[in-house]
């Protein structure tokens, strides 16, 4: 496990991961595949939420049972990738609000330019889960947690499927205050910007695109 990302090593993870990287892997395959995998990925990230007791009856007696206290949280999609790992997080937490930051990436400076941007306006109250597939070059994450905290976030956690050395170094160095999950810490980026083993362009193959 990297000291600056916690990596989620459980096997049906990885097992799902492997089919994901595989180039004759469907469309719809590789869609199912990150739901599934972002469920799981879900329980990790919100295993901290905080709790209460409250009076309940089941058919037996009443009871002090548990509850989560508070603001539900936020989903914070970084486009348009990052929505291919909502739905699984959606399905665990259907009351969950959602975000979007639209960014894309200039391909000569690599630098994320925004085009769009809407959450809650009571961010600040609740948690922030930012949500991209990967975390390559992290430029685009980073402008997007920049965002978020500028609009009052004040508690932020991230989540991707892939990382690379060079993006976990470069988010922790911008946001040293931000806990960040992956699936896996892959070899390194490629003079483009793309993770080495990786899987290709995560956008593209949840939406069969080039």
């Amino acid at each position: 496990m990297d000291q600056k990302i916690n990596t989620v090593d459980h096997p049906l993870i990885q097992h799902k991961l492997t089919l994901m990287r595989r180039t004759d892997q469907s469309t719809a395959g590789f869609r199912q595949l990150l739901r599934e995998i972002s469920t799981l990925l879900a329980y990790e990230v919100t295993r901290d939420l905080p709790i209460k007791l409250v009076d309940i009856e089941t058919p037996m007696q009443k009871m002090n049972a548990p509850m989560l206290s508070g603001k539900k949280l936020c989903f914070i999609s970084i486009l348009r990738a990052g929505n291919g790992l909502l739905d699984g997080m959606l399905d665990l937490m259907p009351s969950a609000r959602v975000g979007h930051v639209g960014l894309y990436r200039d391909p000569k400076s690599l630098q994320a330019i925004e085009y769009y941007f809407k959450v809650p306006n009571d961010i600040g109250e609740r948690l922030a889960i930012v949500v991209d597939p990967m975390l390559a070059t992290a430029n685009s994450v980073i402008a997007g947690i920049d965002r978020l905290k500028s609009a009052g976030a004040k508690r932020i956690k991230f989540v991707c499927l892939l990382a690379a050395p060079e993006g976990i170094e470069a988010l922790y160095s911008a946001h040293p205050d931000v806990e960040s999950y992956t699936a896996s810490v892959d070899e390194r980026l490629n003079e483009h910007g793309y993770i080495l083993p990786g899987l290709g362009d995560a956008g593209d193959r949840i939406y069969g695109t080039r």
